[in-house]
């Protein structure tokens, strides 16, 4: 967590943080939240997972530091009882709350609140390469080779637990249908070329199942 804890710090730094005991309080109680015991999907592995994507591509971006700190916060709040956008609704609030106190640029804070909004349908205006990264990241475990997409899809399965199979498989499924009929799930060229194909034919493979 040590490392975790320093890319965070980094990343608000370079955001324009002016006060590093708010930057501290932050990610304490980022990572807090990350490890609640409810969380089998979304989680460290999975924050962790979208960092390492944003790193790899952050000369695609306009301000990859700000990308960094919306997939901090953009699970920030998770719970699995929530209804709509709720949950990403909730994480942008305290996105602005934490980096506020953290001493970040109004502006700065405004646009991670943008981008945390935009990980509840991943729809992503044209030209917006700093929403394409983030949603790109967060996106990419459905690319995963098949074992460790039902892995993921298992993980998912957990955390709402307390549905029943029948509602779970309906609502699962009007998830899986609103990511395949996006134009794109990925927008950045490398991660369009190296991802599309085989996160829609997981996507598909999950959703026959379903049915």
């Amino acid at each position: 967590m040590v490392e975790l804890i320093e890319r965070w710090r980094e990343a608000a730094g370079a955001a324009g943080a002016a006060d590093p005991d708010g930057v501290e309080r932050a990610g304490s109680r980022l990572l807090a939240a990350w490890q609640e015991p409810h969380r089998h999907y979304h989680s460290v592995p999975h924050l962790r997972a979208v960092l390492d994507v944003i790193d790899a591509y952050a000369g695609s971006a306009r301000r990859p530091e700000l990308v960094r700190l919306a997939a901090w916060c953009h699970d920030a709040v998770y719970d699995p009882r929530a209804g709509g956008d709720a949950n990403e609704r909730a994480s942008a609030e305290l996105a602005g709350e934490l980096l506020a106190d953290a001493g970040l640029p109004a502006a700065a804070v405004a646009e991670v609140r943008r981008l945390v909004l935009l990980t509840a349908g991943h729809a992503v205006p044209p030209g917006d390469r700093d929403g394409a990264l983030l949603c790109d990241a967060d996106l990419a475990v459905l690319a995963a080779p098949p074992a460790a997409y039902e892995r993921y899809a298992a993980a998912v399965r957990r955390e709402y637990a307390h549905v029943p199979d029948p509602a779970f498989r309906a609502g699962r499924a009007r998830v899986l249908e609103a990511l395949l009929a996006l134009p794109a799930l990925y927008r950045l060229p490398g991660p369009h070329a190296r991802w599309e194909s085989p996160a829609r034919a997981n996507l598909a493979r999950e959703l026959a199942a379903l049915r």
